[in-house]
């Protein structure tokens, strides 16, 4: 087995959905505390343990599925190129050093990472068969690893932020749901079952709304539920991210694997850049 190929397999691309847990450092205004920052780096790398170690558990449970797809073939585990023993072995030791860290940093950060867990290893197991419940158990992840993140550096989560991600989670579920139908077409029930629940007419009324939910969220956050006002500068770049997604997603194929949307589409990526930066600079304007 090539280490490049067992390092695929842990799907080093996802790491970056845990960068949510960097959101609570900015918007508690922390980010001048070094040791904040160590806490929080250090959260990271034991959610990228984690989430590793629940898609290896989701590639050896779909394995002959994955054979039989377009573009899930290539998976490492799919392909033959890293053993099964070899996986199951990288998930124990993935979960008891993940788990045993986020304990170690933090009782309610480990809660929260056995949580995250749970919610992971219960889709692959049983929910990503139930439609409608799989996309939001899939959401209900995105949503714990902000609270993860806020819990690393001991600072409470806001309502309202979390409403905002919970929604967004949900939109980016959807979109991905839609990416797998337009696929597979025809097949996508012998693919996942679950997707024969699912038509395009469905996801594109659930997209519609959840879209409108996410933005609607995010502006009453700004408002009413952020630290300052200021924050309402934000605005504009989230229209435009979300917007330029949906975008993607009508004009080509693109929606199935939203962080390699996210990283080959500038002015996506640019998107997400310009929105830290603005965040901070709207935050030290309501310190003055």
């Amino acid at each position: 087995m090539k280490p490049a190929k067992w390092i695929k397999a842990l799907r080093p691309k996802q790491w970056v959905k845990n960068g949510l847990l960097l959101v609570a450092i900015v918007f508690s205004e922390q980010y001048t505390r070094i040791d904040a920052w160590i806490q929080v780096a250090a959260g990271v790398g034991l959610f990228c343990m984690l989430s590793s170690a629940g898609y290896l558990v989701n590639d050896l449970r779909d394995v002959e599925q994955d054979r039989t797809h377009p573009k899930k073939k290539f998976r490492p585990i799919a392909a033959g190129d890293v053993s099964a023993t070899v996986a199951w072995v990288t998930v124990a030791i993935f979960i008891v050093g993940g788990l045993g860290g986020a304990f170690a940093l933090h009782t309610r950060f480990g809660i929260a990472a056995l949580a995250y867990l749970c919610t992971t290893l219960s889709y692959s197991m049983l929910f990503k068969h139930t439609a409608v419940l799989d996309v939001m158990l899939l959401s209900t992840g995105f949503i714990i690893r902000a609270v993860a993140g806020a819990e690393a550096i001991e600072v409470e989560s806001s309502p309202w932020f979390l409403t905002c991600i919970a929604f967004g989670a949900l939109f980016i579920g959807l979109i991905k749901r839609l990416a797998e139908i337009r696929l597979l077409k025809d097949e996508a029930g012998d693919h996942r079952k679950v997707l024969e629940e699912y038509s395009e007419p469905l996801l594109m009324q659930l997209i519609s709304i959840t879209t409108a939910c996410s933005l609607i969220s995010y502006a009453l956050y700004t408002f009413e539920g952020s630290p300052t006002r200021w924050l309402m500068l934000t605005l504009p770049v989230v229209i435009f991210a979300v917007f330029r997604y949906l975008m993607l997603v009508a004009m080509t194929e693109e929606g199935g694997e939203p962080t390699s949307t996210l990283l080959k589409d500038r002015p996506l990526l640019v998107s997400v850049v310009l929105f830290m930066v603005v965040s901070v600079v709207a935050l030290r304007l309501g310190q003055g």
